[in-house]
């Protein structure tokens, strides 16, 4: 009895190559297939209108390592409130903190701040429609930029985001593993964004973003909804869901610190205003110690001063009584965070806090916009 190849192997190569197609012919297919399934987003403008430069710019500045579905209700958040980039520019810079708070990323929101401000006071308000002029903007980088120019303005740029890195991988079967494969995607990508008498390019570049995003995700890619994948190289290979392929990565750094719970005898609890620079700069949150490292592998807790971060003027004793089992993981883009709670009851008159220091009734804790790390610990104190 013959024996049947298993269907992982038989279905591994279709052929050794797919037939060329010409980026014209890629970009009328792509093009096609947007006008009738492109993503219905708030910042997007349909049926011929020209997007506004402000909302394409505070879309992609928010989208920045966080997804389309999170970013949502802050973009609506934000427009609401500060309808045109001038409105935002005469923010109160704890005003927008606060309402970019859970958001993540937060240098993200300072950087947005400052742009802002550079558009109303060096560009009377208006986005200039250029990238090399956008990326002289602060928290403008070559992503952002080609994103703008092209959406906002219609120029011929080559805008390549994680969506459009997987695309250009698995069309052209790019095999070197990110980060190096990088300049190759980019060269492959440059040949259908900037395709001699290429037209719509912002419709093009939104086009490529939604075909990674809703057709060429990641697992299991729906190659049979796809509106290029005659000429896909890595659907040829039987190799397109294996792309991009990655360097492993190298662990996670660890730190670890402690968190305060600090109660008064009204009830209310002891929040902080970060500093202006570093991590959650300019946050409101709980006080803590400082962030110390905690090398891969050790078990035994790290030795952490009490009197050392953000609590140093209040005095806070070494006292195994406010030592609770209360403890929060979070994941940062650089490393992980332990923190632990120690919780102390004190009276106002005798603890004396700083400038940056404030005491919250606990019934308003959650009107404060607290950053995600925070609200863990606040969510642990109050049941939820």
């Amino acid at each position: 009895m013959p024996r049947t190849m298993p269907s992982s192997i038989s279905n591994r190569k279709v052929a050794k190559s797919a037939p060329p197609v010409k980026p014209a012919a890629f970009r009328s297919a792509l093009l096609g297939w947007y006008d009738a399934h492109a993503r219905v987003l708030p910042w997007r403008a349909r049926g011929g209108k020209t997007a506004d430069p402000y909302h394409v710019w505070l879309s992609e500045v928010m989208l920045q390592q966080t997804t389309v579905q999170a970013v949502i209700p802050y973009f609506g958040k934000f427009v609401d409130k500060w309808p045109r980039v001038q409105n935002l520019a005469a923010a109160q810079d704890d005003e927008v903190m606060h309402a970019w708070a859970g958001l993540g990323y937060y240098a993200r929101a300072r950087n947005l701040l400052k742009c802002a401000r550079v558009v109303a006071e060096t560009h009377s308000g208006v986005f200039p429609d250029t990238v090399d002029t956008l990326k002289s903007l602060p928290g403008i980088g070559d992503y952002t930029a080609a994103a703008v120019a092209a959406i906002a303005f219609n120029r011929v740029e080559t805008v390549i985001d994680g969506n459009v890195d997987r695309v250009v991988s698995r069309w052209f079967a790019i095999e070197t593993p990110l980060p190096d494969s990088k300049p190759e995607i980019r060269a492959q990508a440059k040949t259908l964004f900037e395709h001699k008498g290429s037209d719509r390019p912002g419709d093009f570049a939104q086009a490529m973003m939604d075909l990674g995003a809703t057709i060429c995700i990641p697992q299991n890619p729906r190659c049979d909804l796809c509106p290029v994948s005659k000429g896909c190289q890595g659907r040829a290979k039987g190799i397109a869901a294996e792309l991009p392929r990655r360097k492993p990565k190298a662990a996670q750094p660890r730190r670890a610190g402690y968190v305060y719970w600090i109660e008064n005898e009204r009830g209310e609890i002891l929040f902080e205003t970060r500093p202006g620079r570093g991590l959650l700069g300019g946050m409101v949150g709980l006080p803590t110690s400082d962030w110390v490292g905690w090398p891969a592998g050790q078990r035994k807790w790290p030795e952490i001063d009490h009197k050392g971060g953000h609590i140093s003027a209040m005095k806070i004793a070494d006292d195994n009584s406010m030592k609770s089992d209360l403890k929060i993981r979070h994941t940062f883009t650089h490393f992980d965070l332990e923190l632990r709670g120690v919780l102390a009851k004190v009276k106002t008159r005798s603890f004396k806090i700083t400038d940056d220091q404030f005491w919250v009734p606990a019934t308003e804790i959650t009107a404060l916009g607290l950053p995600t790390v925070f609200r863990k610990f606040t969510r642990l104190m109050d049941g939820t």
